[in-house]
């Protein structure tokens, strides 16, 4: 593979950017790999484990000479972060993200930047409920879609060389508008985890069934209501009230279809209920389809998920 950046800067070392660094590093895409994490125990946990080349203890002098800088932190704090490395940023370098909502992080972080570098959001639909530096592993890409949002006018020399990284990291690649992003997924991902979060509420709530049943007896679909509820807090809070419009439509739509339901388990009606399974059955089938799961019931808790 050949090597797209000379440098590339990693802010934030959670799952994505632990797994950015090796995914990297299997291919060769990059000459060097340096890395800033806010925490100075992650800092250390970095080290110990030979995540990047080179870990900074100053943000600043991280993104000093990069030709890439990717923001791995939290959406919520993502402008703060631009703010401090804006007058610190190469100029000519690109400025990336793996944000899940776009339209706030342009909005947050674009202002920040200088004209002389380019500024391409991105959001790889990848990850597992478990977080930190040692989360990491370099196949959490392959075959999955990393979706490219940049602004008008952004260098296509620029978008092509991020668009070689992410296709050498394994991913499948496309660009989309921020507003298009936000809502499709609201659909795919945000709404099903506030779902799921609910979900386990409830159960959590339920005085009539007390919590080791809840835990012996879960079928696969509990099961994976709390695999999606493990995911990390600070995240998932910041999504929702990034992207409340979207998410607040879609939840709308849900409510709605929800009702629907509920009136024909009241009202016996079987034929409405078998013709909404049939439907959405069809749906699983085109996602395993599509290369984007498969069949076999143990998904998502292989070995690298540390299951």
């Amino acid at each position: 593979m050949t090597k797209v950046y000379d440098r590339v800067a990693l802010i934030g070392l959670g799952l994505i950017a632990s797994s950015m660094f090796w995914a990297m590093k299997r291919s060769g895409l990059a000459g060097e790999v340096v890395g800033f994490a806010r925490s100075a125990e992650t800092r250390d946990t970095a080290r110990k484990i030979g995540l990047c080349d080179h870990v900074y203890d100053d943000v600043k002098e991280a993104v000093k000479d990069a030709d890439l800088v990717v923001l791995c932190v939290p959406v919520g704090v993502m402008g703060t972060v631009a703010a401090e490395i804006a007058g610190s940023l190469k100029a000519g370098a690109t400025v990336s993200d793996v944000g899940s909502v776009k339209q706030d992080v342009i909005q947050s972080v674009g202002p920040h930047l200088p004209d002389n570098v380019h500024f391409i959001p991105a959001h790889p639909l990848a990850g597992t409920e478990h977080s930190g530096p040692e989360a990491g592993f370099a196949e959490l890409f392959d075959n999955r879609w990393c979706l490219l949002v940049p602004a008008e006018n952004t260098s296509t020399d620029a978008i092509a060389q991020l668009r070689a990284l992410w296709e050498g990291m394994g991913s499948n690649v496309e660009e989309m508008d921020a507003e298009h992003h936000d809502l499709v997924l609201a659909v795919t991902s945000h709404a099903p985890h506030l779902i799921a979060y609910t979900m386990v509420g409830v159960a959590d709530d339920l005085g009539r069934v007390t919590d080791g049943e809840v835990i012996k007896y879960s079928a696969a679909g509990f099961r994976d209501f709390t695999r999606i509820a493990a995911s990390d807090p600070t995240m998932w809070r910041d999504v929702f009230l990034s992207n409340k419009e979207a998410t607040l439509e879609i939840l709308g739509r849900f409510t709605e279809e929800l009702f629907a339901l509920q009136r024909a388990i009241r009202t016996g009606d079987g034929d409405h209920l078998f013709d909404y399974f049939t439907r959405t059955r069809a749906i699983r089938r085109g996602i395993i389809e599509a290369g984007q799961d498969t069949a076999a019931p143990n998904f998502g808790r292989g070995a690298k998920d540390g299951e």
